[in-house]
């Protein structure tokens, strides 16, 4: 899937670069849409400007921070926060795009079934599955492909500012 920027915006970093300077203010939105409509039909997604952090590549679900403008690999085991997924291999020390909002190809290896919820994988950082664990789902999101599509090891989630479900007590 390829999403272009719409809207005023003129030398704007594309959606899929990653860059080693920051070209716009940590946490900026702007909206997308999918550049490729006849072969993904995915419509359209909004996307946030963060810090990136090591190991992310592209398709990582990451928990951010909106006020800092940063990045961590979102834990295996669940957490708190916002998630987003990367639009680059937007590594530490560098700046890129990342995806809340539409149709998103994130790191899923495991096969997936079209339709279940959205769980951190289990002792693989960054990554989802459909497998039903406590604490662990990330909500405001679906899967909309099984594993596979749009190429091997990713799956398209369905977002919309997703979040961590966090500590069931």
């Amino acid at each position: 899937m390829t999403y272009k920027a719409v809207g005023p915006w003129m030398g704007m970093q594309a959606l899929t670069d990653t860059s080693t300077v920051q070209n716009h203010p940590l946490g900026t939105k702007v909206v997308g849409i999918d550049n490729n409509p006849a072969a993904s039909n995915k419509g359209e997604g909004e996307f946030i400007y963060l810090k990136g952090i090591a190991s992310t590549v592209e398709g990582s679900l990451v928990d951010y921070d909106i006020t800092l403008g940063v990045t961590a690999l979102s834990p295996a085991t669940g957490g708190e926060g916002p998630v987003a997924v990367s639009m680059s291999a937007n590594v530490a020390n560098q700046y890129g795009w990342y995806q809340v909002r539409g149709c998103a190809a994130v790191k899923a290896p495991n096969a997936a079934v079209v339709g279940a919820g959205v769980y951190m994988l289990a002792a693989t950082p960054g990554s989802v599955d459909d497998a039903v664990v406590a604490s662990e789902q990330i909500l405001n999101a679906k899967f909309t492909t099984t594993t596979g599509t749009p190429s091997s090891g990713l799956a398209v989630i369905e977002i919309n500012y997703p979040f961590h479900q966090g500590a069931i007590t």
